[in-house]
């Protein structure tokens, strides 16, 4: 077990401590690397791969005197590749717990510009690399700033550097139950994407309530020219007013992305 800081061991270091240490930092890397690559804030496509990796490995460096590493030498054979699965798998699973709830944001601006006409204006997500409404693209940013400003982030860091007490590195096995909390995460990111478009959709909704009454009374309106305009417009109106009401569902998207976080590294 390694448990001396870099500064105490390497004065008179031979080769094979030395590679022991920088295996370790590697076994060290993988699980908060795999968060990093699979979360929706640190794995963005926009964030160069080096970059991640950069600050995977310093991220390692910074906990590797604080955690439990086993001796590698006891690891090898399959058990290396077990090891290397297992911490896959909870880095893996911990950075898409939280991108399923961060995709309840961009759920619901595809609904509301759909109900409200304004999918005609797309953009090309970087992420997916598919065409997404300009809605759901600024509901995306409103949900990670909405995220950052609760520290949710560091909070999420913090959680994961706990998984290392709980689970360490090479421990045998680890609860499937996290199967369970991926599919309980993906029923609540319909329920907020409901939550956070319900006020604009109804809006919507008994405002072309309205202009169905008014064609149906005055037929000579063309309702391309007169409802489209009308629906746009009070969209954006909508929006404005339900700002607080969007962002306080946020706020709840994220406190339950983290504590789904914590109960999966719990779980382990």
């Amino acid at each position: 077990m390694i448990t001396q800081a870099f500064t105490e061991i390497i004065p008179g270091l031979e080769l094979t401590a030395l590679l022991n240490i920088l295996a370790g930092v590697g076994l060290a890397s993988l699980r908060i690397g795999s968060f990093f690559l699979a979360s929706p804030l640190f794995g963005y496509k926009i964030i160069p791969l080096q970059v991640r990796v950069v600050v995977a490995f310093a991220t390692s460096f910074l906990i590797f005197s604080t955690i439990p590493i086993p001796n590698i030498l006891e690891l090898a054979g399959l058990k290396i590749v077990l090891v290397i699965f297992q911490e896959l798998v909870i880095g893996v699973s911990s950075g898409l717990i939280l991108k399923i709830f961060f995709s309840s944001a961009e759920l619901a601006g595809e609904k509301i510009a759909a109900s409200t006409g304004l999918s005609f204006a797309g953009l090309v997500d970087p992420e997916s690399g598919a065409q997404t409404p300009v809605v759901s693209q600024i509901f995306s940013f409103f949900m990670l700033l909405t995220f950052l400003s609760l520290n949710g982030h560091l909070l999420v860091i913090a959680i994961l550097l706990e998984s290392y007490k709980v689970l360490p590195i090479g421990s045998n096995g680890f609860n499937l139950q996290i199967i369970k909390l991926g599919i309980d995460a993906g029923g609540l990111m319909f329920k907020f994407g409901a939550l956070i478009m319900l006020p604009v959709v109804v809006g919507i909704t008994l405002l072309n309530v309205v202009i169905g009454v008014v064609t149906r009374s005055a037929p000579s309106l063309n309702l391309f020219s007169f409802g489209f305009p009308i629906t746009m417009m009070s969209a954006f109106f909508l929006l404005y007013l339900c700002t607080n009401t969007i962002g306080g569902n946020f706020n709840s998207v994220s406190e339950v992305a983290i504590d789904y976080v914590a109960r999966l590294i719990e779980g382990l």
